[in-house]
């Protein structure tokens, strides 16, 4: 199977797999207790969707190494932050634990991905 260029953002395999995490999350957040909804839903809806958010803002910087670079590390911790909000979900039996570790696991892919993508950009940056 032969590789497809990378032309934006959306082509990253690593964009993929945390937009559909983000999707997931919107579709297992809307059966959270309705007082829930301007603090836990809210917060891993936005998390999760800021990590797709930063990825793009990041692949428009690739111009300037450190301005890519510094997007990549703002989506890791948003990819963090969004594990902590699965973490709390699943402490609140809002989420089963099953289903929590697999996105838990879906986060973890993303932020390997992106370290590896922090520690090496040079494949990622436009050429001057």
């Amino acid at each position: 199977m032969e590789k497809q260029p990378v032309r934006s953002h959306k082509d990253l395999r690593v964009y993929q797999t945390a937009f559909d995490g983000a999707m997931q999350i919107f579709e297992l957040s809307k059966k959270f207790p309705v007082e829930e909804k301007y603090s836990l839903t809210d917060q891993i809806r936005r998390s999760s969707r800021s990590v797709c958010a930063n990825m793009a803002e990041a692949w428009r910087k690739r111009r300037y190494e450190a301005a890519f670079i510094a997007k990549l590390i703002d989506s890791e911790a948003e990819a963090a932050e969004t594990q902590t909000w699965i973490e709390f979900a699943v402490k609140c039996n809002y989420l089963d634990v099953e289903v929590g570790r697999e996105l838990y696991g879906t986060y973890n892919q993303v932020i390997g991905s992106l370290v590896n993508m922090t520690n090496n950009p040079t494949p990622w940056l436009m050429k001057h």
